[in-house]
């Protein structure tokens, strides 16, 4: 009979008594990656972001639909996941002044936390200057966040002619807020910022270069002599 080869295997070192034995740890993830985290239910989540919108739990909700469409049409918005966007951070807003006022008027917890929402919500414009409580916080709906929208408050201001027109101004980087330029219809005005919502001062709105169709146009009328093309600057 043939003999197996013999072969000493190095001793390992005994394994502190704290940690589980080797046969039962997880093996390290590939590539260095980090561990997904463990929902309830034993399932994985590999996401590396928090959630910015909650869908309804009854979709076929005849008021609620009522209700989205008419926000959405009169506010110009693009689909309903904006009115949910919105509703969903202010039910976190809610939920945090609603948290505080079960807390000791005393506390520090309540003082500091919401002495900083109630500054955050003034200056947004959500509330007063008079309105410096927490119980007014829970009376914030989704017509005030709406209101103070950059779409809404271009169109409010006359620089569009309608919702949607102000919509795709700042979508094609025509408006300005202060010397910044933005391009985002959600974004929330500030108090102090509304003053300086203006037309770019690149856009052809805003005294800037003419846009393509009009330099066109002038260069056909001109006789093809590119005008319109001399100020690049």
């Amino acid at each position: 009979f043939w003999l197996k080869p013999f072969r000493l295997e190095p001793s390992r070192p005994p394994e502190p008594a704290h940690l589980p034995p080797a046969s039962s740890r997880r093996p390290p993830s590939p590539r260095g990656l980090p561990e997904p985290h463990t929902r309830a239910m034993g399932k994985k989540s590999y996401q590396n972001y928090g959630k910015t919108f909650r869908k309804p739990k009854r979709p076929f909700e005849k008021e609620r639909l009522d209700s989205e469409m008419k926000i959405i049409g009169e506010y110009g918005l693009k689909n309903k996941r904006e009115v949910w966007r919105v509703n969903y951070a202010l039910a976190k807003i809610r939920t945090a002044a609603r948290t505080l006022l079960t807390l000791d008027e005393k506390s520090e917890q309540r003082m500091f936390q919401g002495d900083a929402l109630l500054r955050r919500m003034i200056r947004l414009g959500l509330l007063l200057e008079s309105e410096k409580k927490l119980d007014y916080v829970l009376g914030l709906t989704t017509a005030k966040i709406m209101e103070r929208r950059l779409q809404t408050k271009v169109f409010k201001l006359g620089l569009a002619k309608s919702i949607h027109h102000a919509r795709t101004l700042i979508r094609q980087r025509h408006i300005r807020v202060g010397k910044q330029i933005c391009d985002i219809p959600s974004f929330l005005v500030r108090l102090d910022s509304e003053k300086h919502i203006d037309f770019a001062l690149t856009s052809p709105f805003g005294g800037g270069r003419p846009g393509r169709v009009r330099r066109k146009r002038a260069g056909a009328g001109g006789g093809g002599g590119g005008g319109g093309d001399d100020d690049e600057d």
